[in-house]
């Protein structure tokens, strides 16, 4: 027998190049711009008060006021946020602040552009309103978002 050797063509064996695709839900942009508001004195959600939205995350699918368009061509993001204002506080200062801690935390923690951080105040807040809204979040850094027994619970070791 003849010895014959089978060659291939190069494009039959090249593979394409890998398509790395990375998700990232509305909920994610929700939880970092609460986490951001909740830092920022002066003002709260449209709905209900801060604290109950970072409370009750679970409770509902999205978070009133807060919304993320991406675009995964650019690999960037825009946010649009609505919040109520503390009477007494500038409202080009604190839009300001809100616009800057939004952009670079969803920057640091997601690794996309922020294209835009839109803020619309919706209402000002009574100092008695604002006065309810210090405790609240006073009596909330006091106490844990997760209990650690649920903690144990979900990641024990059993499978």
């Amino acid at each position: 027998m003849a010895n014959t050797k089978l060659r291939l063509e190069t494009k039959e064996v090249e593979l394409p190049e890998t398509l790395y695709v990375r998700d990232i839900e509305n909920r994610v942009f929700q939880g970092i711009v609460l986490q951001c508001l909740a830092k920022i004195k002066g003002i709260s959600l449209i709905e209900g008060n801060l604290i109950d939205s970072i409370f009750n995350l679970g409770a509902s699918e999205t978070v009133k006021g807060i919304y993320a368009d991406q675009n995964s061509n650019s690999q960037s993001v825009d946010i649009k946020i609505e919040v109520n204002i503390c009477y007494g506080e500038t409202i080009p200062e604190k839009a300001e602040e809100i616009q800057t801690k939004i952009a670079e935390e969803i920057t640091q923690f997601t690794g996309l552009h922020v294209s835009s951080v839109h803020v619309v105040f919706k209402n000002v807040i009574t100092p008695e309103a604002q006065e309810k809204l210090a405790a609240a979040l006073r009596k909330a850094s006091s106490s844990p978002i997760i209990p650690e027994s649920t903690i144990e619970e979900e990641y024990s070791e059993e499978f």
